[in-house]
């Protein structure tokens, strides 16, 4: 008897972002198995080539339903075969040309009452959508013709086609509630310190009518308005945006957020205090928007340490008896575990005491939370004996460099970069992380969250707004390095859009008797870091601590033919990235970032799959391009899939199905 038929319905599998499956007919002993079910190019709809295709794909009742084109379409594909169903189009011309967020984003929401069906996503240009899910067709009465335009809103005037919001993940449903973040232009210049608010808002699934407004800033009279010290600042701060997924409990009735920094990423000097909602997690009521808790993971966030993916929710055993919680993986490496129904701490997070730094008009928090348990699950700050260490001298050459820079622990607070130096602050986890927007996920069995995090540093160095000309910022003091010239955000659409960390120009040479100091982070091209570069950990919640952590991901081509390390055995060194593993009864399954060269010639990038509770790797199958969206599993027709959206350097974005060889 064939088993049955089992749906994926939301992003991450469920409202509680666990990203799991108790799906069994893939196993390790026939992983290496897999074939190809079926695939299928974005492309091929003819829109612009894309390579950064992030979606994860929803199925449910044999459909598979996923944005595509450039978030210029949604199609529903027949998930046995790939075979397109339905394509819907919204071409919205300059709206959409010029928005901050591009790409086809993370894929679509669902919803249904048990007769009627519908599919929820949220354009480039910030307009949520209601489609009909079995034909793709607007559905005429939500909003205007199936639309509700997210800048037109009642508690801030938007540009209806140049304003600096939009939001690449999915909108989250729970009941007849659809609720929308926001997310901003990413980069390390800000254009202006008054920039759009990023409010999470509420909508009536049916109607499209908005049910409430929650103010990730607080205005005045509203709980955390106090903690802006200056008069007039959370009025004209913008930014603090919901741009990660969203996570609910129905039974409680919560929806919780996970909210970014206020404008900007680096620079305080304009909204001094705590600064409340920024980098924090907020629960506030599905039905009315009110606030019942609220826990900020960062003070008054310098590092760009914004949220950037779900809280895992999660029933776990502590201290004898079942705690309803939330684990939140984070940029800093760091598991936040908190009871999700009060907001109070499963394991003490202690206030720790942390330096000060010197950029005039900067306001710095005197304290950060640092968790007690779990432990992080990566590198944090920076270290001598973190420095690459293949042979003394490439160490010795590592040291050197870390001489222009001011190392410390995590929370270094950014320097003035000088031309005698530093340079600027080196920061461990780098900017992108850590863990970014794909998070973990969760094995309810073990009680274990499963995290990928990439090893890498990244550099903040301030310096003197060269003027508005040259920067098109109004910051007094921007992100940089002595000499150089900030660059504003990459041209919309670009792959490099949501890289946090834009090079800046050359230094100029430096002038009188100091000498020039270099601005690069790899010793003879190679990672500053020792490694592993890319690993994936699990985590025991019923313990807080470390079960396993694996290197995830062959080491790098360079790497291996670097002249510097002929002869030297180098264990595998991981790839770094911005990848998302899933969870199934006996696997956790992840793809790598990047391209290397298989011993055959071949050219991609591995899926590989791991025994949950040991970290053994069990089977890898060859992908043609590296990993780019988070993957997913279902089974249809007594076989199980599991399918991954790819793409990256000349390869064009797809999503490909495996299953077993049919006998």
């Amino acid at each position: 008897m064939a088993a049955p038929d089992t749906e994926w319905r939301h992003y991450a599998g469920d409202l509680g972002n666990q990203r799991y499956s108790p799906l069994n007919q893939i196993t390790g002993s026939n992983f290496n198995t897999l074939q190809v079910a079926w695939r299928f190019k974005p492309d091929a709809l003819g829109a612009r080539l894309e390579y950064q295709f992030e979606a994860t794909p929803l199925v449910i009742g044999g459909r598979l339903f996923t944005t595509a084109g450039s978030r210029r379409d949604v199609v529903a594909l027949d998930a046995g075969t790939g075979e397109m169903l339905w394509l819907h189009r919204y071409d919205e011309g300059e709206r959409g040309r010029v928005a901050p967020r591009q790409l086809s984003g993370h894929g679509v929401s669902y919803w249904t009452d048990g007769k009627e069906e519908r599919i929820l996503f949220v354009t480039p240009g910030y307009r949520l959508i209601a489609l009909d899910a079995k034909t793709g067709t607007r559905i005429p009465g939500f909003g205007l013709d199936g639309i509700v335009d997210l800048r037109l809103d009642d508690d801030q005037d938007m540009d209806l086609v140049h304003s600096d919001i939009g939001l690449h993940s999915t909108p989250i449903v729970s009941k007849d509630v659809v609720i929308v973040g926001a997310a901003h232009d990413s980069g390390n210049v800000p254009a202006s310190r008054v920039n759009v608010k990023g409010y999470v808002r509420a909508f009536d699934v049916r109607t499209g009518r908005r049910i409430w407004i929650f103010h990730t800033i607080p205005q005045k009279g509203e709980f955390g308005y106090d903690s802006w010290l200056l008069p007039g600042q959370a009025e004209k701060a913008g930014n603090a945006g919901v741009w990660a997924q969203m996570s609910v409990d129905e039974e409680l009735g919560l929806v919780y957020l996970p909210v970014e920094s206020p404008t900007g990423d680096y620079s305080g000097q304009y909204r001094h205090g705590d600064g409340l909602f920024g980098e924090s997690i907020v629960a506030v009521e599905v039905q009315t928007g009110k606030r019942r808790w609220h826990y900020q993971l960062v003070h008054h966030g310098i590092w760009d340490r914004d949220i950037p993916c779900a809280p895992i929710l999660v029933d776990i055993p502590v201290r004898g008896k079942i705690v309803k919680a939330l684990a939140q993986p984070t940029k800093q490496a760091f598991l936040y575990v908190l009871d999700r129904t009060t907001g109070k701490l499963v394991w003490p997070i202690p206030e720790v005491r942390v330096e000060k730094g010197n950029v005039p008009g900067e306001w710095y928090s005197p304290t950060q939370p640092i968790p007690s348990k779990p432990p992080a699950y990566d590198i944090q700050g920076v270290k001598i004996d973190d420095l690459i260490d293949f042979t003394p001298e490439l160490r010795a050459e590592a040291v050197k460099l870390v001489s222009n820079w001011k190392i410390g622990p995590l929370y270094t607070p950014p320097v003035l970069s000088t031309e005698d130096g530093p340079l600027g602050t080196l920061v461990v986890p780098g900017i992108n992380g850590g863990t970014n927007w794909p998070g973990g996920c969760y094995d309810p069995e073990t009680y274990t969250v499963y995290v990928y995090s990439q090893t890498t540093a990244g550099s903040i160095g301030m310096i003197p707004n060269p003027g508005q000309q040259l920067s098109h910022s109004d910051f007094d003091y921007l992100r940089g390095t002595f000499g150089s010239v900030p660059r504003q955000n990459p041209p919309s659409g670009s792959a490099a859009r949501d890289e946090a960390f834009s090079q800046a120009a050359p230094p100029r040479p430096a002038t009188g008797s100091a000498p020039r100091r270099s601005a690069a982070l790899s010793v003879q091209g190679l990672p500053l870091l020792k490694p592993p570069y890319g690993r994936i950990t699990a985590i025991d919640l019923s313990k807080g601590d470390i079960a396993w952590q694996i290197a995830h991901g062959e080491t790098p081509d360079n790497i291996k033919r670097h002249p510097a390390l002929k002869g030297v055995n180098i264990p595998r060194t991981g790839r770094p990235g911005i990848l998302g593993p899933t969870v199934t009864k006996s696997l956790v399954i992840c793809g790598e970032s990047g391209f290397f060269t298989t011993p055959s010639g071949a050219r991609g990038a591995m899926l590989r799959a791991y025994d949950k509770r040991t970290g053994d790797e069990k089977g890898a199958i060859y992908m043609p391009a590296p990993q780019t969206g988070s993957p997913m599993t279902y089974m249809l027709g007594g076989e199980q899939y599991i399918v991954v959206a790819i793409g990256g350097g000349s390869y064009s974005a797809e999503l490909v199905a495996y299953r077993l060889p049919r006998t």
